[in-house]
């Protein structure tokens, strides 16, 4: 199981819709499917970790309503800790997801609910566990302010922090310089350096920008192509992983970071926890759903040793 790995997050209700393509503005069109379920970044790479063998405890605020009482039911059962407050005042987040029904490709729009209320005084209140963590990780769907004080606490407590800077923001350079691992998607990449990321040698340069910018090492998922690793030594291209036909990408980029912290909790090296998160990736996109997507440990393990 290895260390302990504390994310901190947002959980969502994906309400995920499927059609032939995306609706214009003032348009209505028939959908496909319709499917409810459980999500949020934070929350999926928390059940990503926890399938993958990991010792997981989740920060966040939820409501007091149907979807925290299926954000409840997820984390038991994948094995995640809820570490949360809950707030009879606001309510649970949700999340629309559009399926382009062709490719599985995905648009979002995200609200946070309570948990964009989430400060830190709160990661405050949660600091000696955070302080416990072997692995630390956090996004960007809370407030910035909270996930800056947290890695702050994290790396003055010897963590290993990742920060998946989702959805893109302009991040402060001191706090990326607390990030031992910053895990952008192209579009994130883009949005935090400028650099229009379609090729391997833009991926390149998007992540010794990260470099510059105060980042220990930079991973950029790639889809379909993988996912490059750069450090202040090395850079690295790692494939992705096929395991069968695309059904939906939506979890992909968390399946990855769950994985790689799963992976890092154990103690593997960044390059092989990059392989171990690629996998990840790779069994999920071949499932529907976000979190439901999640692969166990044995999936992952047979999946890297074929």
């Amino acid at each position: 199981m290895g260390g302990k790995i504390v994310i901190l997050g947002v959980f969502v209700a994906d309400t995920a819709y499927r059609a032939d393509r995306a609706p214009r503005m003032h348009e209505t069109i028939l959908g496909n499917s319709f499917a409810l379920g459980p999500g949020g970044k934070g929350s999926n790479q928390a059940v990503a970790a926890a399938r993958a063998g990991g010792d997981v405890h989740f920060v966040t605020k939820l409501g007091k309503d149907t979807f925290a009482d299926m954000a409840l039911r997820t984390w038991a059962d994948a094995g995640v800790v809820p570490e949360i407050t809950q707030h009879e005042d606001s309510y649970t987040g949700a999340a629309y997801i559009f399926v382009e029904e062709a490719t599985g490709d995905n648009a979002i729009i995200v609200c946070p609910g309570v948990a964009r209320t989430i400060s830190p005084a709160d990661v405050e209140a949660r600091r000696e566990l955070i302080e416990s963590a072997s692995v630390f990780v956090t996004q960007l769907e809370q407030p910035m302010d909270a996930a800056h004080r947290a890695l702050e606490i994290a790396r003055d407590a010897g963590a290993r922090t990742v920060l998946n800077p989702a959805p893109a923001a302009d991040i402060p350079r001191d706090m990326l310089a607390l990030c031992d691992f910053v895990t952008p998607n192209e579009s994130e990449a883009e949005g935090i350096t400028g650099i229009r990321v379609e090729t391997l040698s833009d991926a390149e340069r998007a992540a010794e920008a990260l470099l510059e910018a105060g980042a220990g090492a930079a991973v950029i998922t790639l889809g379909e192509n993988g996912a490059l690793y750069r450090d202040r030594e090395r850079s690295l291209h790692v494939p992705a992983f096929r395991a069968g036909a695309v059904v939906e990408t939506t979890g992909a980029g968390d399946a990855f970071n769950g994985g790689f912290a799963a992976a890092l909790a154990r103690g593997v090296n960044p390059v092989d926890a990059v392989r171990f998160g690629s996998a990840t990736a790779g069994i999920s996109v071949t499932r529907p759903g976000t979190a439901p997507s999640m692969p166990r440990l044995a999936e992952i393990e047979a999946l890297l040793g074929g």
